[in-house]
């Protein structure tokens, strides 16, 4: 289907296609097993300019916005969720950083960031805060320049392969939720390290660390939007950044869906090809629909985000402010329930859809050695990481009631 994309997008689709069927793919299966992501891997990613696709020219990107990373990342899950999530993690760290950062901030990571030489990891969770933030544990204490941060994150995608980190820590205890506030830390603090590798169900080919901070020393000038601000600045990241997750899911049910029809129409059982039966004939375009309606939704709701994000962008960089005051003049509100919705349908997509093709492929699609059961296994991530789909119902649930009683 013609989406209307223009050439930039359309280069996009075809680079990072090329780069997944080339690259990834051979990769996929040895990758997923050793639960390690090749560097030769992530200079591909750096020559192709994927790191930048979605930051402006003028900060050393490709000058596209959110529409550009989402499509990236689809085309590189089609083939392998895993080993596509640098490019979605590198720009989730980095969010905190456009919308929220000084332009000094700005000038000083996001042009490494968009060139690859720094990839960025974001660090909230940990061992008893995942969908309530507010529970978080980790500590930084303002002495004289700097913050003391102490404390730990858990299931932090691509750990030990970043190199700054944009973390969430308790600044002021007294205050409950507007005593949280967000500093970015770079791989190589004094007291920085790493603990627990993850063994992980699915998108093995992105190590997953535990990080440790013991009395790390993080200059004041590192504090993102303010004190107290970290939560509003992690609510705000995730509107624009939940989008990507459901493009990540997109992508995985693509990809199962292209390995299991061509099977399918080589299979024979009772002397017919599989996709001659009626009963699978109408389960693969029931599958293929519902695709078809999340790439929709995606696109339509990232090309509606760029609209107000990259205009807002340009005029934080030309007039030397912060982004997120340039977007209060023309956002005329919060893309929570658009972002949630699509995090929520496309996942549950993926997860169907992958689920569906293990069936319909039979026994081999639960042999190790094809690459259905994989999809299944990476689908699964993306009901939980940025917000649980209960949370996203939530927030659907939430903006729905608002809007109605304002209509009342």
């Amino acid at each position: 289907m013609n989406y209307g994309f223009n050439e930039t997008q359309t280069a996009v689709i075809e680079l990072a296609r090329e780069i997944a069927r080339k690259k990834l793919k051979p990769l996929r299966a040895k990758c997923d097993e050793t639960a390690e992501l090749p560097p030769e891997l992530l200079e591909e990613y750096r020559r192709a300019g994927l790191f930048g696709v979605w930051l402006p020219e003028a900060l050393g990107g490709m000058g596209g916005g959110l529409t550009e990373l989402s499509l990236a990342v689809e085309e590189l899950s089609r083939v392998c969720a895993g080993l596509a999530l640098p490019v979605a993690t590198s720009g989730l760290g980095a969010m905190p950083i456009l919308l929220r950062g000084t332009p000094e901030q700005r000038e000083k990571w996001l042009p490494d960031v968009a060139s690859g030489k720094k990839l960025a990891a974001f660090a909230l969770t940990e061992a008893e805060a995942g969908s309530d933030e507010t529970a978080i544990k980790t500590s930084a204490k303002k002495e004289g320049d700097y913050y003391v941060l102490t404390g730990s994150k858990h299931f932090i995608s691509t750990g030990k392969t970043a190199d700054i980190y944009t973390v969430a820590a308790v600044t002021n205890p007294a205050r409950g939720a507007r005593g949280i506030s967000l500093l970015v830390v770079e791989k190589g603090a004094a007291g920085f390290s790493f603990g627990k590798k993850e063994e992980k169900l699915g998108i093995r080919a992105n190590p997953t660390y535990e990080l440790v901070f013991e009395n790390v020393k993080v200059p004041a000038e590192n504090l993102v939007g303010g004190e107290g601000k970290g939560l509003f600045v992690v609510q705000e990241t995730f509107d624009f950044s939940r989008p990507g997750v459901a493009a990540q899911a997109v992508g995985i049910a693509r990809g199962a869906l292209d390995e299991t029809v061509p099977y399918l129409r080589t299979r024979k059982q009772f002397g017919q090809s599989v996709v001659s039966f009626q009963a699978i004939a109408h389960t693969l375009a029931d599958m293929a629909s519902r695709i078809e309606a999340g790439r929709a939704l995606v696109y339509a709701i990232a090309k509606a985000m760029d609209a107000e994000l990259v205009p807002a962008v340009n005029s934080a960089i030309a007039n030397k402010t912060c982004v997120n005051e340039e977007l209060k003049k023309i956002q005329t509100a919060r893309w929570t329930k658009e972002a949630a919705m699509a995090k929520l349908f496309c996942s549950e997509t993926a997860m169907r859809v992958a689920c569906e093709c293990v069936s319909l492929c039979g026994g081999i699609g639960y042999m190790r050695d094809f690459p259905i059961e994989k999809y299944m296994r990476d689908a699964k991530i993306t009901q939980i990481y940025e917000g649980t789909n209960h949370i996203q119902r939530n927030e659907i649930a939430a903006a729905l009631i608002k809007e109605y009683a304002s209509c009342g």
